[in-house]
């Protein structure tokens, strides 16, 4: 038989409402009192029943994605996304909703996550740039005991907190080596386009692609960034001086997940097809520039898998269980015109 709360108590010697408070993290308990406890968990072999116990307490699993006020078709795959768990979790009491907040405004971020109560949400998984207001809005987020995953862009130096996505170094250094392997020896630069430098994914994608082809490619120099700011105009007249001053453009680079903006941008003023084009993520757009040859390689992440492992996490961490690893590695795809 599986040893059960009585046997717990029993064990530690401490009352059954002492093991509920120290199972469910109450205050009002001892050190010392958590501790025997915690010993003699792992000395009886003791594992929680957390769908009977949740059953009985007829409790829902509240969770929120806080992704971002403006977007293009990525941010709506993801909203499809999130959308899509939600009804699939209702039988298994799990609702998932998502606020959208000017994530570009760091103070914006940090006032609405210091306004969530742990009574009103179990975890939230944040997508939004680095900046110190975000990470101690984050920080101050786990310390009223609301659970919070890092959401495919994370925060320097909050390595404590779970992060949903995948390695932006290694995403960007596969970039660089298609970029450098499809020039096929061309010399010349390479338009990097962002929509915000700020973001972690973005500076992480960055730095792995100018590793590799700083390295591996001599022939080959990478231009400074240029920031859209999701913006088609601003894009078309920063991409047009790019262009004006660098004729020797060979390559072109879109770092962040919204490729329609950037491409648009300089496919009114250029072929696309004369340059070598990587970008990031599946989108209908994205797809359709791979199919007609305008775009030559997209490195992706499935949304969907990202979605519903923050929504495993955060329920793992609600229930003061560890993830399982393995299940919620994402994986970097490269996506050609001949494998869609």
């Amino acid at each position: 038989m599986r040893p059960t709360t009585k046997d717990l108590a029993k064990a530690a010697g401490v009352s059954l409402a002492t093991v509920d408070r120290v199972l469910n993290e109450r205050p009002n308990v001892s050190a010392r009192t958590v501790k025997k406890v915690q010993d003699a968990i792992e000395r009886i072999g003791f594992v929680r029943n957390i769908a009977a116990v949740n059953l009985a307490r007829n409790r829902t699993y509240r969770f929120r994605f806080v992704l971002p006020e403006k977007g293009d078709q990525y941010l709506k795959e993801l909203l499809r996304e999130v959308a899509a768990a939600n009804a699939a979790l209702k039988p298994d009491l799990v609702s998932v909703d998502v606020a959208q907040v000017a994530i570009e405004d760091p103070h914006a971020v940090a006032n609405y996550l210091s306004s969530l109560e742990a009574g009103a949400v179990d975890g939230v998984a944040v997508m939004a740039p680095e900046s110190p207001q975000a990470r101690d809005a984050m920080s101050r987020l786990c310390e009223r005991g609301i659970k919070v995953v890092q959401f495919l862009s994370g925060q320097e130096n909050l390595e404590k907190l779970d992060f949903v996505g995948v390695d932006n170094v290694a995403a960007g250094a596969t970039a660089g080596r298609i970029m450098g392997r499809f020039s096929a020896g061309r010399a010349g630069k390479i338009l990097i386009v962002a929509e915000t430098i700020l973001s972690q994914d973005s500076i992480k994608r960055r730095l792995g692609f100018d590793r590799v082809i700083n390295r591996c490619f001599p022939g080959l120099r990478s231009l400074p960034t240029l920031e859209t700011h999701s913006d088609l105009e601003r894009a078309a007249r920063i991409v047009k001086t790019a262009f004006d001053h660098n004729p020797d453009i060979v390559g072109v680079y879109v770092v962040s997940p919204e490729a329609r903006v950037p491409l648009e941008a300089i496919a009114r003023f250029a072929d696309l097809k004369k340059f070598v084009v990587v970008a990031h993520e599946r989108t209908p757009f994205s797809e359709q520039a791979l199919r007609e040859e305008r775009v030559d390689a997209i490195i992706a992440q499935n949304p969907g898998h990202a979605v519903r492992s923050a929504i495993r996490i955060l329920r793992a961490r609600a229930d003061h269980l560890e993830p399982v690893a393995a299940q919620e590695r994402i994986r970097i795809e490269i996506l050609l015109a001949e494998n869609l």
